[in-house]
């Protein structure tokens, strides 16, 4: 998994700059790279100003030693990263090929401060790293969130995952807001660039992680989801692998549980710094 930051979110850095006033976006960047499986490693270093570049013209936004490159057909991100909390090297790269592109944004609150836009729901993804030695082609997904304030200040929660299917993929997404009231969004992509909602199935509960985040996931009203593993455990985020199924469609889905609740925790806080360590380059 990897997640590009630009204002990162979950910045302790960037929440007490926003504070101070005049907080800028592109003084806290950061690559976050996620490997799962043998060769397990796990980085997120923010970057100041210094070290970050953007040239519209090639289309490419490098963080750090690291770099998005976009030249019409793929998306190209250059890793070169070191893992926390042992200091590892993540180096390679990853191309994304979009067997469709789409063109649409979704707001998840009244106000349309945050957005939701499903770029490429269905793609092919090439992974080529040095460190660790690794490689692999398969199924990948590309989306972006985009907002003006603070995830913490909207939401108490929400839910996320993301299905194979036989004709594309499917995206279902449910959260809570900070007023109490709360938005579903369930969508099929064809792989010809066709997007269609459907109505979404029952939401049944998961095991709670082990950090006591509530996890829960739609699935068809006969059929008990269930979590196969759980890839990110964290005070207040967990990234797991479910099955579940879906119009009658059995699948396996990439599904992400968030509590802003518990992020806005004072003690949460004081621990992410050790997580995403900040460099000025």
């Amino acid at each position: 998994t990897i997640i590009a930051f630009v204002g990162s979110v979950f910045s302790p850095y960037y929440a007490r700059a926003r504070k101070r006033g005049g907080a800028d976006p592109l003084a806290h960047c950061a690559l976050n790279v996620a490997l799962y499986g043998d060769g397990k490693r796990w980085a997120c270093t923010e970057r100041g100003r210094e070290g970050t570049r953007r040239d519209v013209a090639l289309s490419t936004f490098s963080i750090g030693p690291s770099s998005l490159c976009w030249d019409g057909n793929a998306l190209t991100i250059h890793i070169d990263e070191l893992s926390v909390p042992l200091p590892r090297r993540i180096r390679g790269s990853v191309r994304v090929y979009p067997e469709a592109l789409f063109d649409a944004t979704f707001a998840l609150d009244a106000d349309r401060q945050h957005r939701w836009s499903p770029l490429a729901p269905c793609a092919r993804v090439e992974v080529n790293l040095s460190h660790p030695q690794l490689r692999w082609a398969g199924a990948g997904y590309l989306d972006s969130n985009h907002g003006d304030a603070p995830l913490e200040g909207a939401f108490r929660h929400w839910h996320w995952m993301r299905a194979g299917i036989k004709t594309g993929s499917a995206v279902l997404y449910d959260g809570e807001r900070r007023d109490g009231s709360e938005f579903s969004l369930a969508m099929r992509f064809d792989r010809r660039g066709k997007i269609e909602q459907f109505s979404p199935p029952p939401m049944q509960p998961l095991p709670s992680t082990l950090w006591r985040i509530a996890r829960s996931a739609r699935a068809d009203r006969t059929f008990a989801p269930v979590v196969s593993k759980t890839l990110e455990d964290t005070p207040f985020y967990a990234r797991s692998l479910i099955s579940t199924r879906l119009q009658g469609e059995p699948t396996t889905a990439v599904h992400e549980s968030l509590s802003l609740q518990r992020f806005s925790a004072g003690w949460v806080q004081m621990l992410l710094p050790f997580r995403m360590p900040r460099v000025r380059r």
